[in-house]
Formats: structure tokens, sequence, C-alpha cells
């Protein structure tokens, strides 16, 4: 993945969506913001994403925290030039408010990510770290938050294998 321009990180996370995970292409994520040190998502909240509620589906709600938190971690293993491979251990979300309009996930963890990438790429052993994602719509709720969500990012240098 290439992290140059943000209008190439989306024709990424594009091709990402349409040749390896379609769930992601069906949600029609765009990057909103994306650092060393953060990461911002957006998922529209149009029809085929919504529930019988008219609020965003829970798939999609989960869908936006891990790619806020994956597109973080993929921007820092790109740097280190290895083959370190990322997944996602465990979740745990609280859900707070209705998702009534566009939501903005964001995680601030780039610093404990970098940290995290940087000795698996030295020592080649796995690293497990809680990686929080913040959900919110500012449209209905202003900048509180919607749901919150704690993703356990493990990730393991593969070059040796």
């Amino acid at each position: 993945m290439r992290f140059s321009t943000l209008a190439q990180t989306n024709r990424t996370l594009w091709v990402l969506g349409f040749f390896k995970i379609p769930l992601i292409f069906f949600c029609r994520p765009k990057i909103h913001e994306i650092s060393d040190d953060k990461c911002v998502i957006r998922i529209p909240c149009k029809r085929r994403v919504k529930n019988h509620v008219n609020a965003m589906y829970i798939g999609a709600l989960t869908i936006g925290a891990d790619l806020a938190a994956g597109i973080l971690a993929m921007r820092h293993i790109e740097k280190t030039g290895k083959r370190i491979v990322l997944i996602f251990k465990d979740m745990k979300a609280d859900y707070l408010k209705l998702v009534e309009g566009d939501a903005f996930f964001t995680c601030k963890d780039g610093v404990k990510v970098r940290d995290a990438v940087k000795l698996a790429a030295e020592t080649g052993e796995r690293q497990n770290i809680p990686v929080n994602i913040t959900v919110t719509v500012p449209s209905h709720l202003g900048n509180e938050p919607a749901a919150q969500y704690i993703l356990t990012l493990s990730i393991k240098d593969k070059s040796e294998s």
C-alpha cells in the first residue's frame, strides 16, 4: 500500500476493497485524514449500510473501526520494508448512540502502533497491542462519541518464514 497522498491512499483503499475484501468496497469508506499519529475514516450513512431503524448497521461500524486501526498500522508497516502481517485478535465495542449520519472513525494510537511495528520488525516476535477507535457523527451528535472500540492488533514479521 502506498501512502504518498490522500487521493492515492483512497485509491489504494478502493483497490483493496474491490479485489481483496469486498465488504470494505460495499461500505464505500474514504480516508478523511491520515498521518503517522492518527487516521480518520468516513463511512457515509447511505441505504446500503443502514439497519431496520435507519441507523448504521453494526457490521458497517465494525468495518470502519477495523480500517481506522488497520490503515494506520499498514502505514507504519510499509515504512519498515519488511513483510509484517497484521490481524485483529479481539474486539471490545461500546455502542453509545445511534449512528444516523456519516460516521467518522478516529484512531489516535499511531505512536503506540509505530513502536509495536518497530519491535516486531526487530525481534520477529508477535506483538499484541490494544488500539482505541472513537466513532463520531458530527452532523447529528457533534463531537460526542457514538461508539468506542478497542481492537487488539496482532502483528508479526513473516520475512524470515
